[in-house]
């Protein structure tokens, strides 16, 4: 019996230390604004500029934002290509056997990116706000960029500009009489067109827009759901008098 306790122990604590390693970076909580229209509507602007050259949404109609407040004469004017056409779905330009023969695969379809991302780490909001916040330069990979996120990932870092080059900085600690690196924070090495705090505002729109678009219906659902709890509520109570009421002279 002895035996077997320390055996389950060993291999909970095995468990513990491969849970631990999967771990990697904590995840940064991403704000949940999708009912901030402002916020949405720079969220979708910045996925059509920046993510839609090689993501495509084949879930998506670009008529389908006019739901976040933008006119389809905007959505014409500002968010469409020459070649497409407002009820058409928001497909890349890339041609996939160049995307392939660029970045190693085919860039993914980013409709149902947020929901799909969740993990123990956090929601898929979550990973993609921390994501798109930790790339960094690194000359050893093809595309001269490297995440701490998904380290040695495929896609370069498209919003560069904005956010400028940064590097990570590690300290060293001792644990279990082994020295090893963490992670510490940053250093800017060129500042981008926006500061730190306007480049995570921008993200964070950017992820609400993510979060939005992979299940437009969700605010509304959950405004529905709330009306519908309160009418069960209410009918309990009423049932509960009526059922009183009508036992009230029987013996």
């Amino acid at each position: 019996m002895k035996k077997l306790i320390l055996t389950l122990v060993a291999a909970f604590a095995l468990m513990g230390g491969a849970h631990a390693n999967e771990e990697g970076l904590a995840w940064d909580k991403a704000p949940n604004k999708t009912n901030d229209v402002a916020s949405l509507q720079n969220g979708a602007k910045l996925f059509v500029n920046y993510c839609l050259s090689c993501h495509s949404a084949a879930f998506m109609r670009y008529n389908r934002l006019q739901d976040i407040g933008i006119t389809e004469q905007q959505i014409k004017d500002n968010l469409l290509f020459t070649t497409e056409k407002v009820g058409e779905t928001m497909k890349a330009n890339i041609d996939p056997r160049q995307a392939k023969e660029w970045f190693g695969v085919n860039p993914p379809d980013l409709t149902l990116v947020a929901r799909s991302r969740a993990g123990h780490g956090g929601t898929g909001a979550d990973y993609l706000y921390t994501y798109l916040r930790t790339f960094y330069r690194d000359d050893t990979k093809a595309t001269g960029w490297n995440n701490l996120a998904f380290p040695s990932v495929a896609m370069p870092h498209v919003m560069w500009e904005l956010q400028g080059d940064r590097r990570p900085v590690y300290g060293k600690i001792e644990a279990h009489g082994h020295e090893t690196e963490v992670f510490k924070g940053w250093e800017q090495l060129t500042p981008g067109k926006m500061t730190p705090l306007q480049y995570d505002q921008a993200v964070g729109d950017l992820v609400n827009y993510l979060q939005w678009m992979a299940e437009p219906a969700q605010n509304t659902r959950v405004r529905v759901g709330v009306w519908v709890l309160l009418f069960l509520l209410m009918a309990v109570v009423f049932t509960w008098r009526l059922n009183a009421s009508y036992w009230k002279d029987v013996k």
